[in-house]
Formats: C-alpha cells, structure tokens, sequence
C-alpha cells in the first residue's frame, strides 16, 4: 500500500522548487520565512556571500513583551516591519521574497505585508 508523503516532505519539495528559481544577491538579498506551531523567524540572506544580513523573529524581546501570543498574524506583521526596519539602517530596500514553501496566506502574509508598510520592495 503506498504511503502518502507528509506535509512537511510537500513542503520541503515546494521549498526545494521554488530556489530553483530564487537566488539572494548582494544588490537584491533573498527574505526567507520559516514558520513553527508557535514562532515566525525572517532573515535577510545575501546567497553569494553565504551571509545572514538582518534576522528577526518572534522570539526577539520587543516581541516577546508586546505580545502574550506569538503565533499569531499580528505577532508575523510586527516582526515583519521590525525586520524592514533593521534591513532599512543596512541600507536593504529592495529584496526577493522566499516563502519557503508555506503559503502566501495568514501569518506569512501578514509577515509580508508589514515588512512592505515598512518601506522594504519585493
């Protein structure tokens, strides 16, 4: 009897997909989006260099007091414009987005969206 692959195997084969396609520059850094059950973590990697540029997550202190839960859209949109923030006094305004695989819905997008609000261009 075959065996269904998991969600987390369809997604590591979507994520294998689409960097494919999607490489960090030091002109245009690549945004990646990891998500857990209770944390949302984004960073800014220049993919030549093989360096982490900005990082930013639910699990920063500023995060942490403002919010009593971190697995929420509103805790992704915060961490998304701390992160535009950071990328911003790097002088980091135009970047690819890399959704790792998740969709582009709920905390990802909202992570997105408030990266956008804070001036950062996908």
């Amino acid at each position: 009897m075959l065996k269904k692959p998991g969600k987390e195997l369809a997604r590591k084969r979507r994520h294998r997909s689409i960097r494919k396609r999607i490489k960090g520059s030091p002109e245009r850094p690549r945004l990646n989006v990891n998500r857990s059950l209770k944390h949302i973590y984004a960073q800014v990697i220049d993919d030549y260099n093989g360096q982490t540029l900005v990082a930013a997550s639910t699990r920063d202190p500023q995060v942490v007091q403002e919010f009593s839960r971190t697995s929420n859209a509103e805790a992704a949109r915060r961490v998304g414009e701390m992160l535009a923030q950071r990328a911003q006094e790097k002088g980091i305004g135009r970047v690819v987005f890399d959704r790792g695989g998740y969709k582009f819905h709920g905390r990802v997008k909202a992570l997105a969206d408030g990266a956008r609000e804070k001036g950062m261009e996908f």
